[in-house]
């Protein structure tokens, strides 16, 4: 039945990742492995923090924050993937995709939000000391919590209004593993060139500048802790260290798949796999792994269970 805009499918055929069985294989299981390996992880991170009244300074709250985006996020693309390298035809239904975008972008915007508050936060505990109580109190901290999330849906639901004016009368064909702007605007029976324009401004100009904002404001933090005691001096090195590798994780592939005309390159699905599939159960692992705080707790909270 033809819809009010024009569309006249009800569902997408996904290509997948590759066409290779042993590759296919190879990939399955390399996901499988991370999903049930590093998934728990990002719940033992969730349940230390709120477990240990040790860690309740907002970095540790946006830290548990950051897993819980990240678990969350990990369940979008992963799971129906694995499912369908089972499957010889891997197809979505029209508002199966629209939903599995929606949720891609409303988890990602607000992932990004959350580093930019998290760089904010590491600001004013280095450069602000005297600040820090006042400026990051706990009413600052759950309205900037409310703002990265209602920014995070506003970034998002621009993004399914556009598509959703779009009308798809065929092919239904989508050349990836998961539903994305760049691949479904694609299959529009209408010129997409405003569209596409919109899409990279939504998408690749945003993560352009919070990329660029996020190196400024490390940048300007690893300026004034140069005269910094050493054991201070260490501690942000550390902490501002680990922030500036997950951004790189974070905001490069966006980059690269958001910022360009929409045209598809031989590394689109590999980056795409890599943004939506590793890098999520990867992030908050990072930041644990390089904060001793975190890791003793988990010590203490996983003995206090075992014993």
């Amino acid at each position: 039945m033809e819809s009010e805009n024009g569309t006249v499918i009800t569902e997408f055929i996904l290509l997948g990742l590759t066409q290779s069985r042993d590759i296919q294989l190879l990939v399955f299981v390399l996901v499988l492995i991370f999903y049930f390996i590093i998934l728990p992880g990002n719940f033992l991170i969730i349940f230390t923090i709120r477990s240990d009244p040790g860690l309740t300074a907002p970095l540790y709250f946006f830290l548990g924050n950051l897993a819980f985006l990240d678990a969350s996020y990990s369940f979008i693309v992963a799971p129906r993937m694995l499912v369908d390298f089972l499957s010889e035809k891997k197809v979505i239904s029209y508002r199966g995709c629209i939903t599995q975008l929606f949720f891609l972008h409303f988890l990602g915007g607000g992932e990004g939000l959350l580093l930019v508050v998290m760089a904010f936060d590491r600001y004013i505990a280095i450069c602000r000391p005297l600040h820090y109580s006042t400026v990051m109190n706990p009413r600052a901290c759950y309205a900037m919590l409310l703002a990265l999330w209602l920014g995070g849906f506003v970034h998002s639901i621009i993004q399914v209004v556009f598509i959703l004016r779009l009308p798809f009368c065929g092919p239904n064909q989508l050349d990836n593993f998961f539903c994305d702007v760049p691949q479904v605007i694609k299959l529009a029976c209408t010129n997409t060139f405003v569209v596409e324009l919109l899409m990279v401004f939504n998408s690749g100009l945003m993560t352009l500048l919070c990329f660029l904002g996020l190196l400024a404001s490390y940048a300007v933090i690893l300026c004034r802790i140069r005269g910094s005691s050493s054991e201070a001096k260490n501690k942000a090195m550390s902490t501002c260290t680990t922030h500036i590798i997950v951004i790189f994780f974070m905001f490069g592939p966006g980059i690269f798949i958001y910022t360009r005309p929409f045209r598809a390159f031989p590394a689109d699905k590999v980056v795409s796999l890599f943004h939506t599939v590793i890098f999520p159960l990867l992030n908050p692992v990072i930041y644990t792994l390089r904060n001793q705080e975190v890791k003793a707790s988990m010590k203490k909270v996983f003995n206090k269970h075992i014993a």
